[in-house]
């Protein structure tokens, strides 16, 4: 059977660090929303706060975006 969901129930692997990467630049849901459409991404605080609490999926393309946004790499987002 196809499992679209990590181990521990969360429908994506990044969103803990999402919030690391957000917290240690000491930016907001807010913050993160607003440089992600400065960037390009059209996104809002309660997509980020569904990514964080794993209530998303993340596309490839929105990895993309938030590793640019938050100052890491992508690999860095998927550990």
């Amino acid at each position: 059977m196809y499992k679209n969901k990590a181990s521990d129930g969360w429908n994506n692997i990044c969103g803990h660090n999402v919030a690391t990467y957000r917290q240690q630049l000491r930016y907001s849901q807010n913050d993160l929303a607003e440089e992600l459409q400065v960037i390009g991404l059209d996104v809002d605080k309660n997509a980020i706060q569904r990514i964080e609490c794993g209530k998303r999926f993340v596309t490839d393309i929105e990895l993309q975006y938030l590793a640019k946004a938050l100052h890491c790499g992508i690999l860095d987002l998927l550990k």
